[in-house]
């Protein structure tokens, strides 16, 4: 059993402090909103007053938070996570954020003793709350074989990307790719529809060929073939348009910065972001389909 201080109890970080629960791990918490401070005391968890009193509180600190900014400001600092936090703790940051942001608090908490890893996840808001995420994690190696263990009990598969920042360029290489793919998928679906083929005689043949990926077979953005699929609940987000956005600009800044071509990803970006101007950023990031369907206008 573990001592472990929760910063970030949003749709994502509330599921995964559950599911510390569940395995009998000792959690304190903390979020802006008291919502889900109340539900993670209904669950057994103990709700600090502040940021600072959740770092102080476990042998092994895990922060969920929007973006860079915010992991900066939590983080560093004279009342930040780093100078807060107990001696010999374990810091994992699940946030997914730019680079540049990860190194920098990795070498802070270097500098002050502490190890730490990036973490990002996917899977979305169900693979939170049934402990099935993906782990893509940066640091020490010696940090992530203390840490795998905590990792474990909100996630299925957890990978060792290499030092720290490695966690972080491997969820935006992902989602870019996964966003490229979503978009793929929504164009041949449209193409199939407007020449008569039906979308589930589509889904037959495609998702057992050449063709058949991901975002065809677990996430299809045409409503019908795959029950489970968010395209059949109106789209509700389980991951949102607006934060595949987000990590598509993370892509294209660290493209920027290294000099790779991105054509794919950039043309994605572009096509999200007509999407979150168009009011739909509270979507699932497969909502795309409703933009390609109108034939490149505002859905």
């Amino acid at each position: 059993m573990a001592t472990i201080g929760f910063i970030g109890l949003g749709n994502m970080g509330a599921p995964m402090a559950a599911n510390l629960l569940k395995a009998q791990h000792r959690v304190t918490g903390y979020d802006i909103v008291a919502a889900p401070l109340k539900m993670l005391g209904e669950k057994g968890g103990h709700a600090a007053a502040s940021a600072v009193e959740a770092a102080a509180a476990g042998d092994i600190v895990i922060t969920m938070l929007p973006a860079g900014p915010q992991v900066r400001a939590v983080y560093l600092g004279p009342d930040g996570i780093i100078a807060r936090a107990k001696k010999g703790a374990l810091l994992i940051d699940c946030s997914t954020i730019d680079v540049e942001t990860a190194r920098l608090v990795a070498a802070a908490a270097a500098e002050a003793g502490l190890a730490m890893l990036d973490a990002p996840v996917s899977g979305g808001t169900i693979g939170a709350e049934a402990g099935t995420l993906t782990f893509m994690v940066g640091g020490e190696a010696s940090a992530f074989a203390r840490g795998e263990p905590i990792l474990k009990n909100m996630g299925r598969t957890i990978v060792h990307a290499g030092p720290s920042g490695a966690g972080q360029t491997a969820k935006i290489c992902n989602n870019m790719m996964l966003a490229v793919s979503m978009i793929g998928v929504c164009e041949g679906f449209v193409l199939a529809e407007k020449l008569g083929l039906p979308a589930q005689t589509l889904w037959d043949i495609c998702s057992t060929s050449t063709s058949s990926c991901w975002a065809m077979n677990n996430y299809c953005p045409m409503p019908g073939p795959v029950p489970a699929a968010p395209s059949n609940r109106g789209y509700a987000a389980g991951f949102t348009a607006a934060n595949m956005l987000k990590d598509l600009r993370l892509a294209q800044a660290a493209s920027g910065a290294s000099g790779a071509p991105t054509l794919m990803g950039a043309a994605a970006a572009n096509l999200y972001q007509l999407l979150v101007d168009g009011g739909h950023g509270g979507l699932d990031f497969s909502a795309i389909m409703q933009f390609v369907r109108s034939a490149g206008t505002k859905p």
